[in-house]
């Protein structure tokens, strides 16, 4: 498994610097790469993350830092970023040193100029704990750690100005003409490096001293320019900046090429491209249309300014789901926010683009209880660089703390369902430490602080928390503060085990959400009074309960909670003995959770389908889905059930039966098993499907070296179906399946679906030739 974006061009030469990258790195344990702005240090460790996947079965990671700008972040983006789920109360750097003990894994920190020292702290931590851990950095600067190589990254390769006669392609074995050479036709179809312009390429790239992005910028040139224009205008251009002609500086001469790519724009485009560097990560269009317009930039305008900006290679689009997103290169990025704060509009961009996000948080707090619910969900992870620059502002500009508050309470939801749990608490408590006035913001977000800590099992908090919560509830007449502060007490008892307590406070939670009219606060306490019911062994009354949760879900097109719904009717209907009917329910919350990308939810559907097997007798089966247990639970990072359902009594109960029943050497075998599964098996196993039909599940049916279910993603890809189509008919959640094509690509070296297809024709074909019981894969 591997966290490696999708190559958007060809990768053009470096095998001198990939061969030496990984030399290095079979001995040492950090190696930065150093070398200035746009000479190719994040393509070159991209590069070599890809060649040396199978040396690291434990994973592959690329970790942007551009975006990062809040102080104090590095160690939750690094958790963000290997996708750990982690539920507890514990420090993120702790969280990231436990996960990574032991693992051999190669961890790429991209663009860590800026943050040097925490990427230094964070090293030197997780150094500790995992001694096979391979970290690969690109930086502008050491980090400064035990053990730290560093290689310089030199620009592309060039002809020398003396020797023998090189002529039309013969140039293109020289990186940097090819590099040129392949950019030209992307934009300029049927361009190539000829006898008769050779000589001009050449003096093309050398004025532009070899470095990548220099060469892509002025390539992109060619689709306006002719290849003699370009080359005059960089002579006219670079002779004006030096007075001589002595060459550039190499410092200067990106610098020089981004401002001729500046000075082609148009007006308008020049201030687009200003306003758009306000944005951390990458953004869509209708965002930049509300952000951006306005004082010289019209909004209907804003589209074909960003097309012409495509065009000059300034905006990098890229495919979310089904929306482009666009990005500026963090050089390009850093000239535009240069020219923002030369304009003296800095100041007043940040606030728009600050009252942008927090309308958004407002929005998605409105709508995630409806049937869009999981569109939303998905826009705030992605656009999660940019909600953390507008709680910054926030934090940091004189009163505005209040704001960033409201907004941090109302993204609840966002930091629950992710990977950003206690990112979510600390953006909380600090605007609780900023602005400590009694309001109704501060109600609210002190229950949405104590139910992210219920979550995570730390009780002192919640009831510190609640305790003012309630007390600022009864001042202000704040009726949902008041019913969610007797919500979190009842899961607090809950949590503890003490059903006595639990239920009188969920029901006075119950009825204050009825008066208030919150359904989505009434489905909340009734999943907990099923549990609670079922505890004290009335099943027909829990039953009664869940029926009517997920009834209101269905009715609201609710299905993140109607899945929590589902698996506590499923407990409560297996207590009473239907464990057929206890198996349905259980297994379409899993194929919900399973679509939400809710690793918790699994975990929870996954733990009652065990007990469901243990009180059917199938023990072996029991056995495995704990093995599978241990690797999910191990990724949330929180203890089993722990402030939500059952009592860890219930699953000791149950593994100990199950241990007797088949004898420890085969319960051991059975948990080893289901560990060794990947995930997509995993769920396979435990919905029961049959290993015919949609997913092929003999090895020989793999093309090699993809997994069986990279395989069938694919074989779909050549039928010509859509990453949202992907995700459909196997049951799994889209950005699952978009992840499954960049580890295709990446693992076959490819840059397009259409060049997967024609590889699949291939291997298809071989496959053939060759006979039944062949194994595929010529890749």
């Amino acid at each position: 498994m591997h966290g490696l974006p999708a190559e958007r061009t060809s990768f053009v030469g470096r095998r001198r610097e990939v061969a030496e990258v990984k030399r290095i790195l079979a001995d040492a344990r950090v190696v930065t790469l150093t070398g200035p702005g746009g000479v190719g240090k994040t393509r070159l460790a991209s590069r070599v993350a890809l060649t040396v996947g199978r040396a690291f079965p434990d994973g592959v990671w690329l970790v942007d830092l551009a975006a990062l700008q809040s102080q104090g972040m590095l160690a939750r983006a690094v958790i963000e970023a290997l996708g750990i789920r982690d539920r507890s109360a514990r420090a993120a750097l702790d969280v990231l040193a436990e996960h990574l003990r032991n693992k051999r894994a190669l961890l790429i920190l991209d663009n860590c100029e800026h943050v040097v020292d925490e990427c230094a702290a964070v090293t030197r931590t997780v150094q500790m704990s995992a001694p096979d851990l391979r970290i690969l950095a690109t930086s502008r600067q050491s980090l400064s750690v035990p053990g730290e190589q560093l290689l310089e990254v030199s620009p592309l390769a060039m002809p020398g100005r003396t020797g023998g006669c090189v002529h039309g392609r013969s140039l293109e074995r020289f990186e940097a003409v090819r590099l040129f050479a392949e950019r030209g036709a992307d934009v300029s179809p049927g361009f190539a490096v000829t006898d008769a312009n050779g000589d001009a390429v050449v003096e093309i790239c050398r004025r532009l001293d070899g470095m990548p992005l220099a060469i892509e910028l002025a390539a992109a040139q060619l689709r306006i320019l002719s290849l003699e224009q370009l080359l005059v205008n960089l002579e006219d251009r670079f002779e004006l900046l030096t007075g001589s002609g002595r060459p550039l500086p190499r410092h200067r001469t990106l610098r020089a090429l981004i401002d001729w790519s500046y000075d082609l724009c148009t007006a308008e485009e020049r201030l687009l491209w200003a306003r758009l560097s306000i944005f951390a990560g990458s953004f869509d269009l209708e965002t930049a249309e509300t952000v951006c317009s306005g004082e010289g930039i019209v909004r209907q305008e804003v589209v074909d300014l960003v097309g012409g900006m495509v065009d000059k290679s300034i905006l990098i689009p890229q495919r979310h789901e089904e929306v482009v997103r666009y990005r500026l290169l963090e050089t390009i990025r850093q000239y535009g926010r240069q020219k923002l704060d030369e304009s003296g509009r800095s100041a007043a961009l940040r606030r728009r683009h600050r009252d942008h996000y927090r309308r958004l948080a407002g929005q998605t707090r409105a709508r995630v209880a409806g049937p869009d619910q999981r569109s939303w969900l998905l826009r705030l992870g992605t656009e999660h660089p940019n909600l953390r620059v507008a709680l910054e502002y926030c934090y940091t500009e004189p009163g505005q703390a209040r704001t960033g508050l409201a907004m941090a309470a109302d993204l609840m939801y966002h930091w629950i369902s992710g990977v950003f749990l206690g990112e979510g608490r600390a953006w909380l408590e600090r605007g609780l430490a900023a602005d400590p006035e009694p309001s109704d913001v501060r109600a609210h977000a002190l229950w949405t602080s104590s139910v992210l800590a219920v979550i995570q099992a730390d009780a002192p908090a919640a009831e510190r928390m609640l305790r003012e919560c309630r007390s600022l509830g009864h001042a202000l007449g704040d009726t949902m503060a008041l019913a969610y502060t007797v919500f979190c007490t009842g899961m607090l008892a809950l949590g503890r085990g003490d059903v006595t307590s639990a239920i009188p406070s969920l029901e006075e939670a119950l009825r204050r959400f009825r008066l208030i009219g919150y359904d989505m606060g009434v489905v909340e306490v009734l999943i907990r009074l099923c549990v609670a019911h079922c505890l004290t062994g009335d099943e027909s009354l829990a039953i009664s309960i869940g029926e009517e949760a997920r009834t209101i879900c269905e009715t609201r097109g609710e299905r993140w909670r109607k899945a929590y719904s589902l698996v506590v009717l499923g407990a409560a209907t297996c207590r009473q003995g239907d464990t057929r009917r206890a198996t349905e329910l259980v297994s379409e919350a899993l194929r919900i959770n399973r679509s939400l990308d809710d690793p918790r939810g699994v975990g929870v559907d996954l733990e009652v389908l065990a007990w469901i097997a243990v009180t059917e007798g199938r023990f072996q089966r029991a056995a495995r889905l704990y093995g599978i247990l241990q690797s999910v639970w191990e990724k949330v990072g929180e203890p089993p059930l722990s402030g939500y359902a059952y009592p860890a009594t219930y699953r000791e109960d149950s593994e100990s039966r199950t241990c007797r029943a088949i004898g420890e050497y085969l319960f051991g075998l059975e948990l080893r098993r289901g560990a060794r599964l990947d995930y997509d098996d995993a769920m396979a196993y435990a919905l029961e499907e049959q290993s015919s039909g949609t997913v092929p599940r003999a090895e020989s049916d793999r093309l090699m070296p993809l997994t069986r279910k990279e395989t069938q993603v694919a074989r779909m890809i050549r039928k010509g179906m859509s990453n949202k189509e992907i995700a459909t008919a196997l049951v799994i959640a889209q950005r699952t399946a978009e992840s499954h094509v960049e580890h295709i690509l990446g693992k076959l070296g490819l840059t397009s679906r259409t060049q997967i297809a024609i590889w699949v024709g291939e291997n298809e074909r071989a496959r053939e030739h060759a006979g039944p019981g062949s194994e595929g894969g010529a890749g």
